[in-house]
């Protein structure tokens, strides 16, 4: 009796789901075209690199880099931030799978209540007042997702995991860039301040020279005026790069959340060589392996789940449910056989009219797909903007470093033979001082032309992204 009437509702049910199903005409599912391309635009040829790891920064092999790097990463705030909207995420995808399971709870329940004298059914009928009520029983529901409604809201929550751990790996490689950067920095001011200093020696002892040739009645007195002058720069250019070098100090503790002196002891390093060269397969490879690039697109299938839930929510919830419990007036008798009241229900809940309501919540879904889908194409723009930014910078850095060290060698070559003059007692001092002056101020800018090759270098490699390493949440 029991199987034929939940066969009759099973079939009140499916009747009522059709009839819903034809009157509200869900919309169509939705769709989206993602570019498989990246529009990365090189100029002149290019040599052919290969892929940066996911820890790139190693293969520059400088262990100090990688020690600022690995404390970085294991204390920075933003880090911590991001491991918690990770855990988030993964909590939310557990709670999306629990909806989908058969629910069953236990009930108990114990009330004393008295009988109104002025109720439908006169106490003084019944022989009391007061009476007790008790219940005890299991019940359990279970909701068929027949439109594939918690199935989306499951793999919504996954692409959400993804797309946060995928943002936590991009914070990760900015952060180990910046380090990168600001350290090479602090290598190539090292290097500056040292040349600096030989260039204020240099200076002062021009400064020397010609104040004993003016008091030889060999030079004007406006050499010295020069020289002071020329003394002077070099000074202050000594102080700039100390002052760099010591801003960098800070940066670097900055980005470690440390204070400077808990900072390990740096060691001064030449620059590593660095060649530009770019992945052949970079415009296709690098929408997967870039973190942000796949963060962006993990949320763009989360939104197109998104249209799939509230697409669902055009047809009908059917649930099924079933109490096994117990229920008297008398709790002594509340364990006996005859005070078992089961129950077995099917409930379907069907979409007639809502004012727009539905239609509503599937439009402003695919409003935030596409917005999703903006984000991504704006994504990939910007890293080949990047990546091509990084790569001319790299190509430029090698181009006028040519020149300067053309330079270099002509300076040198001038101060060897100004050496040679003044061994031959043809020319006094000041001129081999000048040319070694200058000699000093070209190493400088070669050093520098180093480190803007160094540090394209790291925005080139933090432009192709590491190596994704895969978030497959547990639903």
């Amino acid at each position: 009796m029991i199987a034929r009437r939940l066969a009759g509702c099973a079939l009140l049910a499916a009747g009522a789901a059709i009839g819903g199903c034809a009157a509200l005409h869900p919309p169509p599912p939705a769709t989206v075209t993602l570019p498989e391309h990246l529009p990365l635009v090189t100029q002149g040829e290019v040599a052919a690199g290969q892929w940066p790891g996911a820890r790139w920064w190693e293969s520059y092999g400088d262990p100090a880099l990688n020690e600022l790097i690995d404390a970085a990463v294991s204390r920075a705030p933003d880090l911590a931030a991001a491991d918690s909207r990770v855990r988030q995420a993964e909590a939310q995808v557990r709670m999306a799978s629990a909806a989908m399971g058969l629910q069953v709870d236990a009930t108990a329940a114990l009330s004393r209540q008295r009988l109104s004298d002025n109720g439908m059914i006169p106490p003084e009928f019944l022989g009391f007042h007061w009476y007790d009520q008790s219940d005890m029983g299991v019940v359990a529901r279970y909701q068929f997702d027949w439109w594939g409604r918690q199935q989306a809201a499951i793999e919504a929550s996954v692409d959400r995991v993804r797309a946060v751990a995928a943002e936590r790996q991009a914070a990760a490689q900015l952060l180990a860039a910046s380090i990168a950067t600001t350290y090479f920095g602090w290598q190539a001011d090292v290097a500056r301040e040292a040349l600096q200093q030989q260039a204020v020696s240099l200076a002062g002892e021009y400064l020397a020279t010609a104040q004993r040739r003016i008091d030889a009645g060999l030079e004007p007195a406006d050499r010295a005026i020069e020289a002071q002058r020329s003394l002077a720069l070099q000074r202050e250019r000594l102080e700039v790069l100390r002052g760099s070098r010591q801003l960098r100090v800070v940066t670097l503790a900055g980005l470690l959340g440390i204070d400077a002196a808990q900072l390990p002891v740096l060691a001064a390093r030449p620059l590593p060589p660095v060649a530009a060269a770019l992945p052949a397969d970079a415009g296709t490879n690098l929408l997967a392996r870039r973190a942000d690039i796949l963060a962006s697109r993990w949320r763009v299938e989360a939104a197109l789940r998104d249209t799939d839930i509230e697409r669902a929510g055009f047809y009908p919830d059917i649930s099924l449910n079933a109490l096994a419990g117990l229920s008297s007036v008398d709790v002594g008798r509340l364990l006996r056989a005859g005070s078992a009241a089961p129950r077995f229900g099917i409930a379907v809940d069907l979409p007639l009219f809502d004012a727009g309501a539905r239609r509503a919540r599937h439009d402003n879904s695919l409003a935030a797909l596409d917005a999703a889908v903006a984000d991504y194409e704006s994504t990939i723009v910007q890293a080949a903007r990047e990546a091509g930014t990084a790569l001319a910078t790299l190509q430029q850095a090698a181009a006028r470093r040519e020149h300067g060290a053309t330079q270099l060698m002509a300076a040198q070559a001038l101060a060897a033979n100004a050496r040679l003059r003044l061994e031959r007692g043809l020319v006094p001092r000041g001129p081999l001082l000048a040319a070694r002056l200058d000699e000093k101020q070209l190493q400088a800018e070669l050093i520098q032309m180093d480190l803007a090759a160094v540090q394209a270098d790291v925005q080139l490699r933090q432009a192709l992204g590491g190596d994704p390493e895969p978030r497959n949440p547990d639903p």
